[in-house]
């Protein structure tokens, strides 16, 4: 049984490596001409993914490529002095179990994980898909699939094809996100991470133990969505430096690399409405189907989780898509709400409208770092709604019996 994948970022190889090991063929293909390098930023694996990762045979090379970061200096915008906070109780208070990695580095250890048992087409495209499964392509012949998945991210040019007017069912949750890949002129490779936090805005500087260079992530806020082409990188960074101007010498010093080499990475904060994710022989996951919300809605573990669920519902359906994709569906529709509340809740707190929250932010990440870490870990476990949420999410256990 054929199935072709479009998108090598996270979740189009984790569902490949699946997939193939329930003894089904799979074709992955992928615009960029090779395995995507574009400086990335740090993502986050939670329990549930960190499980599924575990299960792939490939954690000891994610946890050799963590970042390492475990300490936080904050300057609060209009004051001297900085805030210290201590990242890893934090990490510990919201997750049993997790890793933050940067994505390019996790892209490339889950496509080397399956890459001998997958076909991947690198520089091309989808450009229609028939209902009977008949695929044709930008540059390869036409051919034909059993089933085709769209794991193309949030623009995803699968979900177009397939929904229509549909696929732009989407909803801005006020915020932006700009990641800018600079020299690591403070030197954090010894796990410290920089933080400017403002009144509706915040700068970021960080490191990862082998990189020799840095990033800089920024997220603002907005009432209403700004007026570019996602594909504008000219206008992007415009619209960033104005969303920054004056807020602090140091950060003037980052935004003065805009027009350098490094590659530069911005988007607005929407998640994805569709109720349904599959039309047909075609289903979406990851970011192309549900995306809570990059940055701020734990995108990347979802994604992990929900191709793990894909694969394992298509081998227990014995590759009858008519049942497997609504059981996907199923076990992921109450998962994808809860992103989808959280990310709204961790975009305000996270970006605070006010110098109060400001200030209240400061004085949380201060007092989580004083208490003894069992104390902060066991209250916030109280609440599996919040900061909790991921390790709520239960890994179903799929055996690996493969497809006849």
């Amino acid at each position: 049984m054929g199935i072709l994948v479009s998108g090598a970022s996270i979740a189009g190889p984790v569902l490949a490596y699946w997939l193939t090991r329930h003894g089904f063929d799979v074709t992955v293909v992928e615009r960029a001409p090779v395995l995507r390098k574009t400086g990335g930023h740090a993502v986050d694996l939670f329990r549930p993914a960190v499980e599924i990762t575990e299960k792939m045979g490939v954690l000891g090379r994610v946890e050799a490529l963590k970042t390492g970061t475990t300490r936080m200096t904050l300057h609060r915008e209009g004051t001297r002095r900085p805030a210290r906070v201590d990242l890893a109780k934090i990490y510990r208070a919201t997750s049993d179990r997790h890793v933050e990695v940067m994505r390019d580095d996790l892209s490339e250890i889950y496509y080397d994980a399956g890459r001998d048992d997958v076909e991947y087409l690198f520089g091309d495209s989808i450009t229609a898909i028939s209902p009977d499964g008949e695929v044709t392509f930008e540059h390869a012949a036409p051919r034909k699939f059993d089933l085709v998945v769209g794991a193309d991210g949030l623009h995803s040019h699968v979900r177009r094809l397939t929904f229509g007017e549909e696929a732009g069912l989407t909803k801005f949750i006020g915020a932006y996100l700009a990641v800018l890949s600079l020299p690591d002129t403070l030197g954090l490779g010894d796990g410290e991470t920089v933080i400017h936090l403002g009144a509706g805005r915040t700068a970021g500087f960080y490191s990862a133990r082998h990189l020799d260079e840095a990033r800089a992530v920024f997220l603002f806020r907005r009432d209403e969505q700004l007026d570019y082409h996602h594909r504008d990188v000219p206008r992007q960074k415009e619209l960033l430096s104005q969303a920054y101007a004056g807020m602090h010498p140091q950060v003037d010093g980052w935004l003065a690399e805009l027009d350098g080499p490094g590659p530069f990475y911005f988007d607005s904060i929407t998640q994805l409405q569709l109720r349904t994710w599959s039309r047909g022989r075609v289903t979406l996951v990851g970011d192309a189907g549900y995306c809570p919300g990059p940055a701020v809605g734990g995108s990347t573990s979802l994604a992990v989780l929900g191709a793990y669920v894909l694969a394992g519902e298509l081998a227990a359906a014995g590759g009858d898509h008519t049942r497997a994709f609504p059981a996907y569906e199923r076990e992921m529709g109450e998962l994808v709400d809860k992103s989808r509340a959280f990310a709204v809740g961790a975009a305000k707190s996270l970006i605070p409208a006010t110098r109060a929250g400001v200030w209240a932010l400061a004085r949380g990440g201060q007092l989580i770092s004083a208490l003894p870490a069992r104390v902060t870990t066991a209250l916030a476990k109280l609440n599996t709604g919040g900061v909790r949420m991921h390790d709520s999410m239960r890994v179903k256990d799929y055996a690996v019996t493969p497809v006849g």
